[in-house]
């Protein structure tokens, strides 16, 4: 899908065909679309294709009409009926009158732009434009950093009362989305830096404190991922130990069970072997089936109350 944005009289309009100033917003283009915008601005193919590979990694290419960005952004990735995070790559290619996004979905990152929810925004402020897309995305990871840490929180309550391997794959799940997180805010940390270097994208003094802000915000954003990955790496293994130490409690729990109950199948059993009477102690008695039974109780209830003082039940 091709969009067509302008900024005209302070307000951002939608156009038909691309003119001087405008932003053209590319949504999982077809091969059609992306051989036209690369026909009509001296685009290679290929950089076009690039942000459409999920693959792809974070990078600045500076060619001779054109520069190419590329940065992960954050997305969302529904799995067994549940919705984790994710990242995919964004591009933002600037020509010479123009500014072109790639991107494989709608993302919130763009959104806010169309939808006319980021103030000072112009289409034809190239340069402004792009940094407030960084500092926007470094703002939705943010936001889905603290979505993670709740989610985190909400598993570690049912943990304490349920302890079941349901939210511990719910708790490795999260932190795979914490991994991908940290590792793609890693790479655009690295393309911000490039950012500020290279030639081919002018910088303006005023633009300055925003440059400034998206890497503050950047940092701040990897910081977190660092710490929510820690905690949850550290809560794993702590409820995977706790589940581990349940399991043995329960195990030595039933085989001192075992043991007391096999004391009088022992005593029946040797009364139920084939034998005469004789020398089997009262085998003659007419109480004997009952002084039996006591016996066997009176040694369970020995050898229970040992195993209690021992602490095995």
């Amino acid at each position: 899908m091709v969009r067509i944005f302008k900024t005209a009289d302070g307000a951002l309009e939608q156009l038909e065909e691309p003119a001087d100033g405008c932003w053209i917003a590319l949504t999982d283009p077809t091969a059609t679309e992306i051989f036209e915008i690369a026909q009509k601005f001296g685009i290679e193919v290929d950089d076009l294709r690039a942000p459409l590979d999920e693959e792809e990694r974070s990078r600045i290419e500076a060619e001779d009409n054109y520069t190419l960005i590329l940065v992960d952004i954050p997305a969302l990735e529904e799995r067994n009926d549940k919705d984790w995070y994710v990242t995919i790559p964004m591009g933002i290619i600037v020509v010479d009158k123009v500014i072109i996004t790639v991107c494989l979905e709608d993302t919130p990152v763009l959104s806010s732009f169309m939808d006319g929810r980021v103030r000072n925004f112009y289409t034809y402020m190239k340069t402004r434009f792009i940094l407030q897309m960084l500092y926007k995305n470094a703002n939705m990871y943010l936001h889905y950093l603290r979505i993670i840490d709740k989610k985190s929180e909400q598993i570690e309550d049912l943990l304490h009362s349920s302890q079941k391997n349901k939210e511990l794959i719910e708790l490795l799940e999260l932190e795979k989305c914490l991994v991908y997180f940290t590792t793609s805010l890693r790479s655009n940390e690295l393309v911000l830096e490039k950012l500020m270097k290279i030639d081919s994208i002018k910088h303006y003094p005023e633009d300055e404190d925003l440059l400034e802000d998206v890497i503050i915000e950047n940092k701040q954003a990897i910081e977190m991922a660092g710490i929510y990955s820690n905690i949850l790496s550290d809560m794993t293994e702590a409820f995977a130990s706790i589940i581990s130490n349940n399991l043995n409690i329960v195990m030595k729990f039933l085989a001192t069970v075992t043991i007391v109950l096999s004391i009088p199948t022992i005593i029946f059993s040797a009364y139920g072997m084939n034998l005469k009477g004789i020398g089997m102690p009262f085998a003659d008695h007419p109480q004997g089936f009952l002084i039996v039974c006591l016996f066997s109780l009176v040694v369970c209830l020995v050898v229970a109350l040992i195993m209690a003082k021992k602490k095995l039940f």
